[in-house]
């Protein structure tokens, strides 16, 4: 597919969407190589490949952001878009890369061309060893977190929405289901998967995290428990973030554990043997939110809004 300047054009069969070097796209999925988009810039009059200077920025780049997660080696914030309806376009979703300020790096790193491609709806998204992995419905999906190249595709069998993902030390990835069956998957390194919880005391289970001694944390949109079980998928704690219909969940190698309310707006804090407190409030449709250990803040995306909130973190 050769790259335009232009606002659209049809080459070779397929309608051709650009707007600067890291937006064209085709609309139909094509099997062609894997291409990664490239940071925000232009062509010139003269045709030369120009990127956009230090003293412009952008803002935005999301349609449904539901999950980010962040690669501390390049301090860049990774936003999973869902992109347009099932019903409306398959295969649409995107990850974008977004700066530590906010400001847009790369509009559609993955998913620039859906030349071998699959991303329906990305949702929950974790970062281990190199690898960007996330839920696509009923898949789990991997990427080369370096050049976004696709690596695996883990089908989960019974699941009918995955939502939330944390991986492990050992490479084996827990993933909620949200809907009928309220389930956490537990899917090996090699793409075996099982169930790891079913039912009570899951209540449309979401956000998961792995804590510092290695369990599994879960927060439910039902109500506002945090639960903490063991690798054999024992309940061993129960936690209450301030308010429930939560979405989001991050644990600090402390223990600290913050929880984003999609419902209603906040980020609860969770100090060890302390009771929740709210530390941010009036955030819209709080999804599952990330930590910038670089820049100690959390990083809410907010859905439907195509928009993401920045919380500094105190000592």
């Amino acid at each position: 597919m050769k790259r335009s300047a232009t606002d659209g054009r049809v080459t070779g069969g397929l309608i051709v969407l650009c707007a600067g070097m890291s937006a064209c796209m085709a609309q139909s999925e094509g099997d062609g190589d894997f291409q990664a988009g490239e940071p925000l810039g232009t062509v010139n009059e003269a045709g030369e490949a120009t990127p956009m200077t230090d003293n412009v920025k952008v803002y935005g780049s999301y349609r449904f952001a539901e999950s980010c997660t962040f690669d501390p080696e390049r301090n860049l914030i990774l936003a999973m878009n869902a992109g347009v309806a099932q019903d409306v376009q398959e295969n649409d979703g995107y990850v974008s890369l977004i700066n530590p300020d906010g400001s847009v790096h790369t509009t559609k790193w993955i998913g620039a061309t859906r030349d071998g491609l699959t991303l329906n709806h990305p949702l929950g998204s974790a970062v281990a060893d190199g690898v960007l992995y996330t839920v696509d419905i009923d898949t789990v999906r991997t990427f080369d977190l370096a050049t976004g190249e696709p690596l695996d595709s883990f089908p989960v069998e019974g699941a009918t929405i995955l939502n939330g993902i944390a991986v492990a030390d050992d490479g084996t990835i827990y993933a909620s289901n949200t809907r009928e069956p309220e389930r956490i998957y537990e899917i090996t390194a090699d793409g075996s998967a099982s169930v790891f919880v079913d039912g009570e005391p899951l209540a449309l289970p979401n956000g998961v995290a792995i804590d510092q001694d290695g369990n599994v944390v879960v927060v439910n949109i039902g109500n506002s428990d945090v639960l903490t079980f063991d690798r054999q998928g024992n309940l061993i704690r129960t936690e209450n973030a301030a308010e429930g219909g939560n979405d989001g969940v991050v644990v600090l190698e402390d223990g600290t554990k913050y929880v984003s309310s999609v419902r209603f707006g906040s980020v609860s804090r969770i100090r060890p043997g302390q009771q929740a407190e709210v530390v941010a409030a009036g955030i819209p449709s709080a999804a599952s939110m990330c930590y910038d250990s670089t820049q100690n803040q959390l990083v809410i995306p907010m859905n439907n809004h195509n928009a993401m909130a920045f919380v500094a973190l105190g000592d």
